[in-house]
């Protein structure tokens, strides 16, 4: 095997980190935005793009892995599918989740109400990041992908 294609193969495992390190940033300044505290019109404007942005973010990623990266893990790793079907879970819970979020910030609801939804997005993004990191990273870092990190872990 050449250092390019090792270099291949490890990426998926740090395309992975970095993408989740990217989402976490991505909350991080949505709930600051929500922390300043500003009011009026302006205020909803800017919460709005932020958390437009970051569910965006956060849907495309677990869209990428539900259609491609989950399917290239089941067909390599075929004992790992209750894994990937409890992630695939996450996914549908923590989507739910983004539309309440969603729901909240368009409705102009309260900073408390919003920064509630944002904690519990909070929680289970992180539990599932963190699972997900435990459970998959070594399988990835030999996983053989052909396509773009894009299309396998969401446009970010």
């Amino acid at each position: 095997m050449t250092e390019r294609e090792t270099t291949r193969l490890v990426a998926w495992s740090r395309e992975l980190r970095r993408v989740h390190h990217r989402l976490r940033e991505a909350l991080a300044l949505t709930r600051a935005a929500l922390a300043e505290g500003t009011t009026g019109e302006a205020a909803t404007r800017e919460l709005l793009l932020y958390c437009h942005g970051f569910c965006t973010a956060l849907n495309g990623h677990h869209e990428g892995e539900d259609r491609t990266l989950f399917p290239a893990v089941a067909a390599a790793h075929p004992h790992l599918r209750p894994v990937l079907r409890a992630l695939e879970q996450d996914h549908s819970m923590i989507a739910h989740l983004l539309g309440g979020l969603q729901a909240a910030v368009e409705r102009a609801a309260p900073p408390e109400e919003l920064d509630q939804h944002l904690e519990g997005v909070a929680a289970l993004m992180e539990n599932h990041f963190r699972y997900e990191e435990r459970q998959l990273l070594t399988v990835l870092e030999a996983l053989e992908l052909d396509a773009r990190p894009e299309e396998v872990l969401g446009p970010l």
